[in-house]
């Protein structure tokens, strides 16, 4: 029987009834979290073998590793609380060497891990060069990140609790927009061109890919901005671009992805990282770039592997356009921070953010001196 997790959950009297022989998890990660009612369904079941398939068993915190490895073999690794103390607090906040060896030794036995990259397991999958792109901030850009950076820190300097909290992460979403682009923060409407340094460094990129031949995927997490470069890239290169997002119908959504793969389709496809992140097989792309970064490293890798499949013959390039001496390059430090955690004991996001002082808060924000292009 093949479900998904959604209806596990409502027809969990009806599957709990049931001792199945063997419980298989696809994307396990969707167990990650133990307080919600989608993770206790999927723990309820009976089964007398259970296995899980992940690639990104940490995407986060240790927490999310402990979770999956309870439903596999309970009591393993311990408590939550028990977890925590002896294993997660010591190497996410000291790496702590001889915990994170504890915990892979714990896990070892129970984990086989593959990776598409090991030519042992896939023979015939071309090359992944991923590269963070420096962008900078033009004059306009610089600001209107500076008015959001002193508007926020003066309002959550007297500011508490959820108050504050609402501030910091509304504060952060509009510094992403800004680096993105002006007219992304104001929604007034405007033209596009000349005005942000990543939009120029994206039109680059598009019209070398697209001279010698080649398709690209551009990932962006605003629905709304996505939108705009589509309409602003379709009128700058005289040709068809194609924009995926959450609204977009199944059987629209089908046919742009036949459309993209077939040897005559558009050389551009738009996507939001959340429609079009998961599920598609877009392997006539070869270059990927993703217009703002994420704070999740697994949501970027999934979105990268739209492209980066079997079926791909060519070298996959991957490009993170990142603005420099703004949030976007402690975005792009976390993100190593959490894959080399990963790393570590297999092989905290903007929540955690919340809780810095004013001064952490300031660091993290404050626009340094090469943001802005000589």
């Amino acid at each position: 029987m093949i479900t998904t997790y959604a209806l596990a959950l409502r027809d969990r009297e009806t599957l709990g009834a049931v001792k199945w022989e063997r419980l298989v998890l696809d994307e396990a990660q969707n167990i990650k979290s133990v307080e919600t009612k989608q993770t206790r369904a999927i723990r309820g079941l009976q089964a007398r073998h259970r296995v899980a398939l992940t690639g990104t068993p940490v995407e986060n915190r240790l927490s999310e590793l402990h979770s999956i490895m309870d439903f596999l073999n309970p009591g393993l690794l311990g408590s939550a609380t028990g977890f925590r103390e002896r294993y997660a607090n010591p190497i996410e906040r000291y790496r702590d060497v001889e915990a994170t060896r504890r915990l892979r030794s714990a896990t070892g036995p129970f984990v086989l891990r593959r990776l598409k990259t090991d030519k042992d397991i896939i023979t015939d999958l071309p090359e992944k060069i991923e590269m963070r792109t420096d962008c900078h901030l033009t004059r306009e850009q610089a600001t209107l990140y500076q008015t959001v950076v002193d508007e926020m820190l003066e309002q959550a300097a007297t500011a508490v609790g959820f108050e504050r909290a609402g501030i910091v992460l509304a504060a952060l979403t509009k510094l992403k927009q800004v680096c993105n682009h002006p007219a992304h923060l104001l929604k007034d409407r405007s033209r596009l061109g000349g005005r942000s340094g990543k939009l120029t460094r994206l039109e680059e990129i598009v019209d070398e890919a697209l001279a010698g031949g080649d398709r690209v995927l551009c990932f962006t997490q605003f629905a709304e901005l996505g939108h705009e470069l589509r309409a602003h890239m379709q009128e700058r290169l005289g040709r068809e671009v194609l924009f995926l997002h959450g609204g977009t119908p199944k059987a629209a959504r089908d046919e742009m992805v036949a459309r993209f793969q077939s040897e005559a389709g558009p050389a551009l496809f738009v996507l939001s990282l959340k429609a079009g992140g998961t599920g598609l097989n877009l392997t006539v792309a070869n270059h990927v770039i993703h217009f703002d970064r994420w704070w999740n490293p697994a949501v970027e890798d999934q979105a990268t592997d739209r492209a980066f499949r079997i079926g791909q013959h060519k070298n996959v390039q991957v490009r993170k356009l990142t603005c420099v001496g703004t949030l976007e390059e402690r975005i792009d430090r976390l993100i190593a921070e959490k894959r080399e955690l990963a790393d570590r004991v297999v092989g905290s996001g903007e929540a955690g953010l919340t809780e810095l002082d004013t001064a952490q808060l300031r660091e993290l924000v404050a626009l340094s001196a090469d943001a802005v292009a000589a």
